[in-house]
C-alpha cells in the first residue's frame, strides 16, 4: 500500500466560509434507482468551493496555505486578496506560501498567474483552461496535469493535450501558468479492499461469475469462455474497439490531430 506525500500541505482544517456539506447519493437518482454501479459508502467529506473562473482581475492575492481536497486529485491553495476576500484555487506544483499571484489580461509568466491565452508564449505549460471565455476553467484540472501551448493562429490557441490530441481553443479565454500539484498520484497502490471502501468504491463482480440472466458472459459449467465474439457490457452494448464519438460532433472542427490510438 502506498500513499501521497502530504509534506507540502500547510494546513489540516479548511477555511470554514468556503466549505459546505454535501449529501451523498450513492449513485442513486430521484427514483432511488442505481444509475452507476459500484458507488456507495465512503468517508464523510466537506465540499471546498474552488474558484475555477478566477475572475478577480488586476487584484493581487497572497498564497496563505496549501491544503488537501477530498473531492479532487490535485491539492488546493487558499488565496487571500488585497481587499480581504478569500478564495480557493487549484494549486500548481512548486507553489510557495507567501508568494503573490494575479489574474489579468497580460501578466508575468510566474507559476499560478492567470492570463489570456493569446498572451501566453509557445511552449508554456498551463492548466485550468477555459473552452468558452468567461465560463471558467474546464480543461487540465486533475493532479499532475498540464497542457502545452503549441501555436497562436487566427484567433485560436493550439494546445497539445496529455492524450496527444492537438486542438484549437479561442485565444480570448484564460488559463493559469504551471503544472498541477500531486504529480505522483498515478503511482498510488490502494493496497487493501477497505481503502477502496473509504473512497466510496464498492466491489465489482466478474461478468463470467454471473448467471446468464445477469450478463452476456454468465452461465456455463466451471470456467467457461465468454461465448460471444465481441466483448459486451451487461446490457449487451458492444465495447472494445467500437467508436463512440459522433461523426458530426460540433467540436470536430477544433481538433487538429486526434489522439494516438
Amino acid at each position: 500500500m502506498t500513499g501521497v506525500d502530504f509534506s507540502v500541505l500547510t494546513k489540516s482544517e479548511p477555511e470554514k466560509s468556503l466549505t459546505f456539506g454535501r449529501k451523498k447519493t450513492s449513485a442513486r437518482n430521484n427514483m432511488g434507482r442505481i444509475t452507476v454501479r459500484h458507488h456507495g459508502g465512503g468517508h464523510k467529506q466537506l465540499y471546498r468551493l474552488v474558484d475555477f473562473k478566477q475572475n478577480k482581475f488586476n487584484i493581487s492575492g497572497r498564497v496563505a496555505s496549501i491544503e488537501y481536497d477530498p473531492n479532487r486529485t490535485a491539492f488546493i491553495a487558499l488565496i487571500v486578496y488585497k481587499d480581504g476576500e478569500k478564495r480557493y484555487i487549484l494549486a500548481p506544483k512548486d507553489f510557495k506560501i507567501g508568494s503573490t499571484i494575479i489574474a489579468s489580461e497580460n501578466t508575468p509568466l510566474t507559476i499560478g498567474n492567470r492570463l489570456m491565452l493569446k498572451n501566453i508564449p509557445v511552449g508554456t505549460f498551463i492548466h485550468n483552461i477555459e473552452f468558452f471565455p468567461g465560463k471558467g476553467g474546464q480543461l487540465a484540472r486533475s493532479a499532475g496535469n498540464s497542457v502545452q501551448v503549441m501555436a497562436q493562429e487566427g484567433g485560436y490557441t493550439h494546445l497539445l493535450l496529455p492524450s496527444s490530441e492537438i486542438r484549437k481553443v479561442l485565444d480570448s479565454g484564460y488559463a493559469s501558468i504551471g503544472v498541477l500539484s500531486n504529480t505522483e498520484r498515478n503511482a498510488i497502490t490502494i493496497g487493501k479492499a477497505g481503502r477502496s471502501r473509504w473512497l466510496g468504491i464498492r466491489p465489482t463482480v466478474r461478468a463470467s461469475a454471473m448467471n446468464p440472466v445477469d450478463h452476456p458472459y454468465g452461465g456455463g459449467e466451471g470456467r467457461a469462455l465468454r461465448g460471444t465474439r465481441r466483448p459486451k457490457t451487461k446490457w449487451g452494448k458492444i465495447t472494445g474497439g467500437r467508436k463512440t464519438r459522433k461523426k458530426n460532433n460540433r467540436s470536430n472542427a477544433f481538433i487538429i490531430r486526434r489522439r494516438k490510438k
